[in-house]
């Protein structure tokens, strides 16, 4: 085995938040090294599937909107060093039926605007004849309501990361890929990071490690956070329909029920594909055992359960479908906190699904609390204490 290499921060797993912070640390200076089991960007996590909604107005609490109004600041900057396209801003319409819950949320569209109001966030309220009229891609019924945000739109998962990584490089960041950590430990006023390849010593960690961090951090990690297995779906276009690279993102809730729910994308340009998504929270799995493999009967459901009678000119040709996890508390809130038996150890995760809009600005956060000791946007909502 190597030498022990010695940084000031260690990262353990680069997806979406890991990237953002090694980024941010290489910028102000800090020798940091990052970790990850495999090649990031890939598509073995829950930073892939070549689009990820973001919107500002954040129905899931006003505590998480300065982190992705921090994150469109950041990718806006990630372009202009990198020449990447990373940000469309097409507009983001969430749609439900009155007192619909979304995220453990009740009444999310109504929380959307609120979240909107308090942070004067362009938005609008259509009822449903006016979603019909400007959209007349979703076939919504007369008792549905929306919440237009046109900041909001959707960011490229796979090149927010490498864009990320690039610039943390540049910056002087030690990158360790195709390492498999297998413990970490506390030592007096350090840590140590055993790898499958050698031993990293550091001042601080920060474990990112999503769906990974339960087994690898056991108690009370391991008891709070569970996996659940996702699928995403490309449906071949109708050639009238009424989708186009400016259509909007959107969630729409369509029934009571937290699975009477669908979320989508626009085509990419010049592309004829309408990408589309449910949510499941029942059925548990792990990172190492998920079933990859999406078989055809599961895209026929989806078209069948929320697709047909809804999204006008979709087609049930399914031409593409890929899986991936959602690490989950119990809250569907995230976890960044300081493990409760290390307090050099910063923990963030879980996602909960709903966490790649927010990763560049708690990225940026994390960092500051970890150089400064203090961030500069309020992580005390996300505690480990919250969840007893």
């Amino acid at each position: 085995m190597a030498d022990p290499i010695h940084a000031d921060v260690a990262v353990v797993g680069l997806g979406a938040m890991g990237a953002a912070a090694l980024a941010e640390l290489a910028r102000r200076g800090v020798k940091a090294v990052g970790i990850d089991r495999f090649a990031p960007p890939h598509d073995l996590g829950s930073s892939h599937g070549e689009t990820r909604i973001t919107r500002q107005a954040v129905g899931e609490g006003a505590a998480l909107a300065p982190f992705v109004m921090k994150s469109h600041e950041i990718w806006r900057a990630l372009e202009e060093e990198t020449g990447e396209s990373l940000l469309v801003e097409c507009g983001a319409l969430i749609m439900g039926k009155g007192a619909n819950s979304h995220h453990g949320k009740p009444d999310f569209v109504r929380a959307t605007a609120a979240t909107a109001k308090a942070f004067s966030i362009p938005h609008e309220m259509l009822a449903a004849d006016e979603i019909r009229r400007r959209f007349p891609q979703f076939l919504v019924d007369d008792d549905t309501v929306g919440c237009f945000e046109p900041g909001g739109g959707y960011v490229r998962p796979e090149r927010c990361i490498a864009a990320a990584l690039t610039i943390a490089q540049r910056h002087g960041a030690t990158m360790r890929t195709g390492e498999t950590v297998t413990s970490i430990t506390q030592i007096g006023d350090g840590v140590e990071v055993v790898t499958s390849s050698g031993i990293v010593r550091a001042s601080r960690a920060i474990v990112s490690a999503g769906a990974w961090i339960g087994p690898l951090l056991g108690s009370p990690f391991d008891r709070l956070l569970s996996v659940k297995r996702q699928v995403l779906h490309w449906f071949e276009m109708e050639p009238d329909a009424a989708f186009s690279e400016r259509s909007p993102v959107f969630v729409w809730m369509h029934g009571t029920g937290d699975t009477d729910y669908l979320y989508g994308f626009p085509p990419l340009p010049g592309d004829s594909r309408v990408k589309v998504a449910t949510e499941q929270y029942e059925a548990e799995t792990t990172a190492d055992s998920v079933e990859r493999t999406v078989r055809p009967e599961e895209s026929a459901a989806m078209f069948r359960t929320h697709v047909e009678g809804r999204l006008a000119g979709v087609s049930p040709r399914a031409v593409k479908a890929a899986a991936c996890v959602y690490t989950v508390t119990p809250d569907f809130a995230f976890i960044i906190d300081d493990h409760p038996a290390a307090d050099r150890i910063l923990v963030v995760s879980a996602c909960s699904g709903h966490g790649f809009k927010h990763s560049a600005g708690i990225g940026h956060a994390v960092a500051a609390r970890v150089t400064t000791g203090a961030s500069p946007i309020d992580f005390s909502p996300f505690s480990l204490a919250r969840l007893g």
